[in-house]
């Protein structure tokens, strides 16, 4: 009667332990499905793209002697990145500079390559902040003109002309912005650019007062541009 009071007792005492580690499990398995539970992101991959049109440099052409007219193409994939392109036309007619004398004159294309990434906290906002980086290249012909003057040694009045030099300049930029919603698909944004001279070619005439696409080249290196955008 001990014996089977003891076998008895060791199911039980089995039976309950079986009982606790599976609880224990079902337990687990249900803290670890609720952790490790990820939300199905319904965002697409490619979400569309959107045109901009730069108004710094059109403000620049009407109000100085030098500007651009500047329009972009940006994809959006998922929110997050959005490779660019950026395409234009430089343009300058700068008469007699007051340090050097000279008059430059230039029109030309230029574009820029590269990417920006939304570094907002939600990423699916309508309303973005940006980082990116550009690579641009613009290859520009510039006629200089020298008025005549007195050499200051032969006493004789002395000039000259330059036509069609041909010039050239890769230069890259770093670049912050924030991209507003208006109403509907119309943004508005800004952005700041830190550019630099990576390689360039101006013959035997040296700097040019202006390269199309980077600007002027005695001002600083920052650059600024106010868009109107258009989400498509």
């Amino acid at each position: 009667m001990t014996r089977l009071s003891s076998i008895c007792t060791f199911i039980l005492r089995n039976k309950l332990w079986l009982a606790i580690v599976v609880a224990c499990h079902l337990s687990l398995s249900s803290m670890a499905q609720g952790f490790l539970k990820i939300e199905r992101d319904t965002v697409p991959f490619f979400k569309g793209f959107a045109v901009s049109a730069d108004l710094v440099g059109l403000a620049q052409l009407q109000l100085s002697d030098y500007g651009q007219y500047e329009g972009a193409l940006r994809i959006n994939l998922h929110d997050q990145y959005f490779p660019v392109v950026e395409l234009g036309l430089g343009r300058a007619n700068h008469e007699n500079d007051e340090v050097t004398g000279l008059s430059y004159k230039t029109s030309a294309p230029y574009f820029r390559i590269g990417a920006d990434v939304n570094i907002a906290k939600n990423k699916h906002s309508n309303n973005r902040i940006y980082a990116g980086v550009r690579y641009g290249y613009t290859s520009y012909k510039v006629d200089i003109d020298c008025e005549p003057f007195e050499d200051p040694v032969w006493k004789s009045m002395t000039g000259f002309t330059a036509t069609d030099q041909q010039c050239s300049q890769h230069w890259a930029e770093i670049l912050f912005g924030i991209d507003a919603e208006v109403v509907g698909p119309l943004h508005l944004g800004w952005m700041v650019r830190y550019r630099n001279r990576l390689a360039y070619e101006v013959g035997d005439i040296g700097n040019t007062w202006y390269v199309p696409g980077y600007g002027k080249q005695d001002t600083s290196n920052l650059g600024f541009s106010f868009n109107i955008i258009i989400d498509i």
